[in-house]
């Protein structure tokens, strides 16, 4: 791949990725100015990057049930503020996700000066039991080109990317590996994840934050129609089900195949185990203890 004049640097956060890193760093190897945030890895994570040619930055949290040990949006804000980038664009990426060439040639036609975009929506594709789910997955598209001076994240899980200025979209997609480490490791993530869902549905609730249709269907910000569609969803019964019919029937899940039915199954779950622990927390002896 060449391109003489591609002004995008790259942004990659870590935790103990020793065994999808080198992939992902290859990926990007047309770019001079990789970052890579790691956040306390025990592993072999922080050598491969600085071996590969990254720049590496440090930065952990006291909370281990995070993905990256704390609140992950004040992590991915904090290296957007730090980082003093080499280019105006930044591509962020985690470990298990893959550039490819069809997005390093958009990138070199769109990221121009002359550009009008803050940020670029870009298509994820998913694999899963070595195939492409194409239709099964939630959101397809992730913001993940940007003007760092332009974005900042909000929530402290599956943070909303807020941006201030247009998004637009690229045609060309990036890869992602989200079983690389196997669907054990999935569940043991999912678990953490799921424990903080819960405490920030149920601080929603006690601090009473609403949400409203009108915004969650015709807000023509699509950052905040996500953000009132997750907050209304979340209020929903029945969820694990609800969730299963979204992905393998409205998004025609089952055309992806037996990996169709296996992931929709899983998301089931996930929303079963998020469900199951707000309705632990909201006892009130656990209230008063967590006080």
């Amino acid at each position: 791949m060449s391109c003489d004049a591609l002004a995008v640097s790259v942004l990659i956060f870590t935790k103990n990725e020793s065994a999808d890193l080198p992939g992902c760093l290859r990926s990007v190897a047309w770019c001079n100015d990789v970052h890579v945030v790691d956040s306390g890895s025990t592993d072999d994570t922080v050598t491969l990057a600085k071996q590969m040619g990254a720049q590496v930055w440090s930065r952990t949290y006291p909370h281990t049930q995070a993905p990256f040990g704390g609140d992950e949006s004040a992590h991915k804000n904090w290296a957007l503020s730090t980082i003093d980038f080499r280019h105006p664009w930044v591509l962020i990426l985690d470990a298990d996700e893959r550039c490819t060439d069809d997005l390093f040639r958009d990138m070199c036609e769109q990221c121009t000066p002359t550009s009008e975009a803050a940020a670029y929506r870009i298509q994820r594709r998913d694999h899963f039991l070595g195939t492409w789910i194409k239709h099964v997955t939630p959101t397809p598209f992730k913001i993940c080109l940007i003007r760092p001076e332009k974005v900042r994240f909000d929530r402290i899980i599956n943070p909303v990317t807020v941006v201030n200025g247009p998004t637009l979209e690229l045609h060309s997609h990036f890869d992602h590996f989200p079983f690389s480490k196997g669907i054990s490791h999935w569940f043991a993530k999912h678990n953490g994840y799921s424990n903080l869902e819960a405490q920030h549905i149920l601080s929603q609730s006690l601090g009473k934050q609403t949400y409203q249709w009108r915004k969650a269907l015709f807000s023509a910000d699509r950052n905040e129609r996500r953000l009132h569609q997750k907050g209304l969803y979340y209020r929903m019964p029945l969820r694990p089900l609800l969730m299963f019919l979204i992905l393998y029937v409205g998004k025609r899940g089952f055309l992806d195949g037996h990996a169709g039915f296996a992931f929709a199954v899983l998301r089931s779950i996930y929303e079963y185990m998020i469900v199951l622990k707000v309705e632990e927390l909201s006892q009130p002896a656990l209230l008063n203890t967590s006080r």
